[in-house]
């Protein structure tokens, strides 16, 4: 089981692309205050690009900025994991290696006992958005993924963006109550888990909430995005937890 020994640091959704450099550049400079604050791990749940389309991406030049920095964080001494999001996990081992982060399954348990937190990007529990967990299951499917991987670059980018207006078109008919996480989901996962505090992103609805689990108490803290004018991090640490207002 993996474990947290010091201060740990968690962020979700930045949303990085190359059209939004303002969000690069707030990026490293979080990188450069987690790494002279001597951070022992950060924790990045997931949609840290806008999108990838695969390791063989690796050597676009912006992508190989936030891969670079992503280095230099980890050769500091900071332990880096990701767990991936809905819009960049094709990332691979190759990134992985070249960036020093560690993958980790799309649901994890971090510590034991009282102290143990669970983390995910979001939208596994988002279970009420029906259309969005088929279109999930698809695009996860290793039949799927084998094929768009095979096919060139300049395709599977055009693919992307595609899916993106798609994904935008199809927002728009959506409830916000349905595209928020499930309770019972929430609970349900809690539990099968044995933890009683989560931490995810994905739903852009940053805050955090008690929770009433059948062995008592529990509480929710969900990530803000970046790409809105606003950003954050979780930091926890012996002195407690603190959300870090990234926001410019």
């Amino acid at each position: 089981m993996l474990t947290i020994a010091g201060t740990a640091r968690f962020i979700s959704d930045l949303h990085l692309r190359a059209e939004r450099p303002d969000l690069t550049d707030r990026f490293a400079a979080f990188l450069a205050d987690t790494a002279a604050a001597k951070v022992e791990a950060l924790f990045i749940l997931g949609d840290l690009f806008e999108y990838w389309i695969g390791d063989d991406d690796l050597a676009d030049p912006f992508n190989a900025r936030v891969c670079a920095a992503l280095r230099q964080l980890a050769d500091s001494g900071t332990d880096i994991y990701f767990i991936a999001g809905n819009r960049d996990f094709l990332i691979g081992e190759t990134f992985a290696a070249a960036a020093g982060v560690t993958l980790l399954d799309e649901i994890e348990k971090v510590g034991a006992g009282d102290t143990a937190i669970l983390l995910m990007h979001g939208d596994t529990v988002c279970t009420d958005d029906l259309p969005y967990q088929e279109f999930r299951r698809m695009v996860r499917s290793p039949d799927w993924q084998s094929t768009f991987l095979a096919r060139p670059l300049v395709e599977r980018r055009a693919e992307v963006e595609s899916l993106r207006r798609r994904s935008a078109e199809a927002m728009q008919g959506k409830t916000a109550a349905i595209m928020d996480a499930n309770l019972d989901a929430i609970r349900t996962a809690l539990a099968a888990h044995g933890c009683t505090r989560l931490i995810h992103g994905h739903t852009h609805r940053p805050g955090h909430e008690a929770i009433q689990l059948p062995s008592g108490s529990g509480e929710r803290w969900v990530l803000s995005d970046w790409d809105t004018g606003r950003g954050d991090a979780l930091e926890i640490s012996a002195a407690g937890v603190r959300r870090i207002d990234l926001s410019r």
